[in-house]
């Protein structure tokens, strides 16, 4: 009826319009005083009429709104609840909207309640189809301004066009390190190293930005957090991507191209605060943070697969020399999934074809050398450098499998470094080497929804937050704990005269990871490394770290905040 009286309205109007036109031009003829005398008397009668109409929507409308307030909701919501036996606390009778509209609101408010479940937010730029990126936002819903829409799709603040034509997004990934060492003293001879009782490190800060015109999509990411280094600043991404064929993104510029499984999670998903030290070692062969990467990846329910181009990372280009250029790719499927199952396998292989020249010479080397998996020390006690390289490449499986609450999974690489033509190279600088490592981590959800298989990744997301956190009403968020055992072995040819002593790393790791909502999470890790004795006096190191071995421990937390 309401929609019928609207039309009366503008028929109306456009017929008074049309009335007050014409006595306007036969006015100007002063022909026939009387018949515009007679219209005007009809014309007052309309608007007589048309307010009576105006009058009886605005009574309609009153009544419709009154019937529809935030109380009014809620009280029906708790009806309907309460006669399925299942009674529903206020704060979410608030959220559920009967009638008129199916979804949860359009007001602001209810966008950012709705935008506080689910898993947490990438820390990386958006690179959704249109398709995707319309469908998210129905799903999620939309506040409708002047032809704009404000919304949060995937829980990162967007705004758009009416039909997501161009759009911007704007996130964060804030990871702010807390901890310390402990049983690190040094020993005879031995410094101690950068192992300090309590210290602070902003390991991520990241503000994804995110461009698009329909399936094209631009993202620039700065980072203001960089690895150990507190209060440096570099870019984490600067690319392109196009995302208009079926499941596919191209991508084109400083990238990370997704090799491992554990490279190909979000930060903001992982199990323990950082990497097992043998992937972070491999993928930055020829991968890594802000790599110049040109590539695709595609994925469907039951597999995944990307292979890049690689070239230099963001800032290390030696003027005049030289760049590295390499290559990575990685596949991966799930063989068995049902309700409660997945079953992953893959396989990761990355090479660096050629090393980049940093020197006027022409002998280039390469150094590997990783933290024992805290990044709140300078100090690497896993170490190698490799002289006269020719080319580097690694390659290794990836399993996993999860049962309902728990998740097992891990992975095995080898590295193999051939060496240069540089037939004048000492013996030390001559033959194969090889570097093998290895970890096996498991994970179980206490409380939330337990971790899942995320296809667009070909890996396993982080916990969902059914509910967020409001303990009047008995709602926690989600808690995992986790487990790691890992293994990097940086040694070589040991009895030969070519041997490379880098060290071997043993971590044992122990997490809890608790999330209020899907946007912010405080995570807890403790670490026991042992390193084994590398010999590096003899090879002539002055860092004299562990000349004898080292072992330690670890005590860290983080603040984590995404959108």
């Amino acid at each position: 009826m309401i929609r019928w009286s609207a039309v009366s309205l503008l028929l109306g109007s456009s017929a008074l319009w049309g009335a007050s036109s014409f006595h306007q031009a036969h006015a100007a003829s002063a022909s026939d005083a009387q018949q515009i005398q007679a219209l005007q008397r009809e014309m007052q009668e309309m608007r007589r009429e048309m307010s009576g109409q105006i009058s009886v929507l605005r009574q309609r409308l009153v009544r419709a709104e009154a019937r529809n307030t935030p109380a009014a909701n809620a009280a029906q919501a708790r009806r309907v609840a309460a006669g399925k036996g299942e009674p529903l606390p206020d704060s979410y009778a608030r959220d559920i909207h009967i009638g008129g509209d199916s979804g949860t609101g359009t007001g602001m408010g209810s966008l950012m309640k709705r935008a506080d479940l689910g898993t947490p937010p990438s820390d990386r730029g958006v690179t959704s189809s249109w398709e995707s990126f319309r469908a998210a936002t129905e799903k999620e819903e939309a506040l409708h301004m002047g032809g704009m829409m404000v919304g949060f799709p995937g829980g990162r603040p967007t705004i758009s066009s009416d039909d997501g034509m161009y759009a911007m997004s704007i996130g964060l990934a804030f990871h702010e390190d807390i901890g310390g060492f402990m049983g690190m003293s040094p020993r005879g001879g031995e410094k101690k190293g950068d192992y300090e009782g309590l210290t602070e490190n902003a390991r991520r800060l990241r503000i994804p930005i995110s461009f698009r015109y329909k399936n094209w999509i631009a993202n620039i990411t700065p980072d203001f957090g960089s690895s150990n280094a507190d209060g440096s600043a570099t870019l984490y991404e600067a690319n392109l991507n196009y995302a208009g064929f079926h499941n596919t993104v191209i991508t084109a510029g400083y990238f990370q191209p997704r090799v491992t499984e554990e490279d190909s999670e979000s930060s903001n998903e992982f199990e323990m605060m950082e990497r097992p030290a043998i992937t972070d070692i491999v993928r930055n062969i020829a991968a890594g943070d802000a790599r110049m990467s040109v590539g695709a990846l595609h994925y469907g329910k039951r597999w995944w697969i990307a292979g890049y181009l690689t070239g230099q990372s963001y800032g290390k280009r030696a003027a005049g020399y030289d760049s590295q250029t390499g290559g990575t790719f990685r596949v991966a499927g799930r063989p068995y999934v049902s309700k409660d199952i997945d079953v992953h396998v893959g396989v990761s292989a990355i090479s660096a074809f050629k090393v980049a020249q940093t020197t006027a010479s022409d002998d280039r080397s390469a150094t590997f050398a990783e933290q024992p998996e805290v990044d709140l020390t300078t100090t690497k006690l896993l170490s190698a450098t490799v002289g006269n390289v020719g080319s580097i490449w690694s390659a290794g499986p990836e399993l996993g499998f999860r049962w309902k609450r728990l998740v097992l999974k891990g992975e095995y690489y080898n590295i193999g470094v051939t060496r240069g033509n540089n037939s004048s190279a000492s013996a030390a600088d001559q033959g194969t080497v090889n570097f093998t490592g290895y970890y096996g981590a498991a994970n179980y959800t206490i409380f939330g929804k337990p971790r899942s298989y995320n296809i667009k990744e070909g890996a396993f997301a982080a916990p969902g937050v059914d509910h967020a956190f409001d303990p009047a009403n008995g709602y926690w968020g989600a808690l995992e704990v986790s487990a790691r055992y890992s293994v990097t072995d940086l040694n070589s040819n040991l009895n030969s005269a070519n041997a490379i002593r880098g060290g071997q790393q043993t971590v044992w790791s122990a997490g809890l990871n608790w999330y209020p909502n899907r946007h912010f999470r405080f995570m807890l890790d403790f670490n026991h490394f042992i390193v084994s004795d590398d010999n590096k006096a003899s090879s002539g190191s002055t860092s004299l770290y562990d000349i004898m071995g080292r072992h330690g421990n670890s005590v860290a937390g983080r603040i984590q905040a995404a959108f």
